[in-house]
């Protein structure tokens, strides 16, 4: 009976100590919807899209630029079409050199 006195004494000596720690267990772990964990990976994977959305802009922006060029200067089409798709006219010879063939798979 003494030692259930001594732990009652204790928990009603460090209660809101005990409710405190209880609350952030709850809170920080066991709710799987709104833990702290949860919270942690959500901004880690939202930074993460973020970066992505970025990334896709800058490419767009890019691409609509080269669109633009492409649409308003013929001879930039066809300075692509021939370095990027090795295409001729038809009275023409292409003679390509494999450092070359290699640089345009990389690019």
């Amino acid at each position: 009976m003494n030692k259930l006195k001594q732990t009652w004494e204790y928990l009603c000596k460090h209660k809101y100590a005990i409710t405190v720690l209880i609350f952030l267990l709850i809170i920080g772990v066991l709710d799987d919807e709104n833990s702290l964990i949860q919270r942690v990976s959500h901004k880690k994977e939202i930074r993460e899209l973020n970066a992505e959305i970025k990334k896709y802009r800058d490419q767009y922006e890019k691409d609509s630029h080269t669109l633009k060029e492409l649409i308003s200067n013929p001879e930039e089409l066809e300075k692509i079409a021939r370095e990027k798709y090795l295409m001729k006219q038809p009275d023409e010879d292409i003679f390509i050199f494999e450092e070359d063939l290699e640089k345009n798979k990389n690019e």
